[in-house]
């Protein structure tokens, strides 16, 4: 039986191992020296803000070691860095990453699928016109705030087509470069493609930025190999709130929404939306789904006392919120609230 046929308690315990199983990888010595190796090689901080959608994963898609791209996530990408806690985070993140003498890379996604429109991102209505456009004013955000010259962060549109989980990059120009579109054997030339497309990059972000690309083609080419129909298609039974889902790298399963928006009931009744429409359509089990907040914390104490309050916060605002939505689905819900230590990546559920 596929995974999304199961019965919710058996979800749930699966997706919790899987949780489990992420923590013991991400501080496993092997992990952790390959994470240290890749920084040492490419230094530039990588961020990548992105939809609520599940089946956008950039690290998996660019095969990147886990812990590199740090995920911002929200309903369609829609961002407003003038969003205070949103503003706060990024401006905190940049200043570490200029203490430690580097530069970042901000990958700000939209997402749509060429084979069906209606696989496109619900946010922006599957307007993936409407959804680009979002993109290019974010970046003219990240330019106000960080500077337009972007010596310290560069921020680039990125394309994620879903059915391939191509990246297709964005210069000022007007050109793009669609990894879909390359052949396996055209990587020993991308850096030299990528210079040209972004002649204003420093050399050390296009350094970096090559082998997020070249893992992009090689993802690509694997991706045509294998079954692809569960992958593509919507069949998400989870709702995460907070920050701390990376474990969450299987298509489809959840829709992970950030605490940056003033307005978080929007994505949260939203997300209600698409899973009540999966169970009406049949494409999940109509015997419950997940609701699950978590906040992380990096020392014990005071930070994870907040942390534990911010969780609960963001597990009863949700919960509330669908209740009141769509009462129906709400008497369907299973609500579980976690922390995640930041160093180790363990999420530790708490007590009812």
């Amino acid at each position: 039986m596929a995974l999304h046929e199961k019965p919710i308690g058996e979800r749930i315990d699966w997706l919790f191992g899987l949780a489990r199983q992420h923590a013991a990888e991400f501080a496993s010595p092997e992990t952790q020296l390959a994470r240290a190796r890749y920084l040492a090689e490419h230094p530039t901080a990588i961020m990548a803000l992105k939809c609520m959608d599940g089946r956008i994963n950039i690290a998996i898609a660019t095969r990147t070691p886990r812990g590199i791209v740090q995920p911002f996530r929200n309903l369609g990408g829609m961002f407003n860095l003038g969003w205070p806690h949103l503003g706060e985070v990024l401006a905190e993140y940049v200043q570490d990453i200029v203490h430690d003498g580097r530069r970042a890379l901000a990958l700000v996604t939209y997402h749509y699928s060429k084979g069906d429109p209606a696989r496109g991102c619900a946010g922006f209505a599957f307007d993936t016109a409407a959804a680009r456009e979002h993109t290019f004013a974010i970046r003219r955000q990240f330019e106000q705030v960080f500077g337009g010259g972007h010596g310290t962060v560069y921020p680039l549109v990125c394309g994620f087509e879903t059915d391939e989980e191509a990246l297709v990059l964005h210069a000022d120009s007007g050109e793009t470069l669609d990894v879909a579109a390359l052949a396996p054997d055209e990587a020993p030339w991308l850096r030299q493609r990528l210079a040209r497309l972004f002649p204003d990059m420093p050399g050390q972000v296009l350094n970096d930025l090559v082998p997020l690309v070249e893992g992009n083609l090689a993802h690509v080419a694997a991706t045509r190999g294998r079954p692809r129909e569960l992958d593509i298609e919507h069949r998400e039974w989870t709702i995460c709130l907070g920050r701390g889902f990376d474990f969450l790298h299987t298509p489809n399963l959840a829709l992970i929404i950030g605490p940056y928006s003033p307005d978080l009931g929007d994505p949260v009744r939203k997300a209600a939306g698409i899973i009540q429409a999966n169970m009406d359509c049949g494409r999940i089990p109509p015997d419950g789904f997940l609701l699950l907040a978590s906040a992380p914390y990096v020392d014990p104490g005071m930070d994870r006392a907040r942390a534990e309050l911010k969780a609960r916060f963001l597990s009863d605002f949700a919960a509330g919120v669908i209740a009141e939505a769509q009462p129906e689905l709400a008497a369907r819900m299973h609500v579980h609230t976690a922390v995640l230590d930041w160093r180790t990546r363990a999420l530790t559920r708490l007590p009812d």
